[in-house]
């Protein structure tokens, strides 16, 4: 049986609420707000999708914001995320160990390998699967050969494992943020 409405709605506010206090940028908190509320109603593609542009945006603008903490500015179209990106946070004092996925021990190994031995951490090599379509390693095989499929349901884990990434990062960020922009 489904909780009751009120105590879906008060773990949606404190969701909801959670990513709006600690990363306190109306140009990428609500990434994370909406993919709280897509993965409520177990809508995993947006959800997915969005939690990988909330992290995505919360890099672009902060070093941005660090660049140029004056004016305003639109980063640049031509920095997404990447290794590069990354470990540009990083060097910027950004703690981007917090999007390490659990047991990606080689993290850091990965960002600072080069063309053309190059390995993406797994936050960037999934971003560009599922961005760019390929769900391959997501279809389900349960039912053998000839009855492979793929349904959202089968981004529900990796949904769950981003949602907790984004709230360790947002936790983390909201606090390098917080110290270098308004201390």
């Amino acid at each position: 049986m489904p909780p009751p409405i009120e105590d879906w709605l008060t773990q949606h506010q404190k969701d909801s609420h959670f990513f709006l206090e600690n990363l306190r940028g109306a140009e990428f908190h609500w990434f994370f707000v909406q993919a709280v509320s897509a993965l409520e109603h177990d809508l995993y593609v947006p959800a997915v999708s969005s939690l990988f542009n909330g992290v995505e945006a919360t890099l672009r603008v902060t070093l941005q914001q660090i660049a140029d903490p004056h004016v305003p500015q639109v980063p640049s179209p031509y920095r997404v995320l990447s290794n590069r990106l990354i470990l540009d946070a990083h060097a910027h004092g950004m703690p981007v160990e917090k999007l390490a996925f659990a047991g990606e021990s080689n993290f850091f190994e990965k960002l600072r390998s080069e063309k053309p031995a190059r390995v993406d951490v797994e936050i960037v090599r999934l971003r560009n699967d599922i961005c760019h379509g390929n769900v391959f390693e997501f279809i389900n095989r349960e039912l053998g050969e000839g009855n492979y499929f793929f349904t959202p349901e089968c981004l529900r884990d990796l949904a769950v494992s981003l949602l907790e990434i984004s709230k360790q990062w947002a936790l983390a960020l909201g606090k390098f943020r917080h110290e270098r922009f308004h201390a």
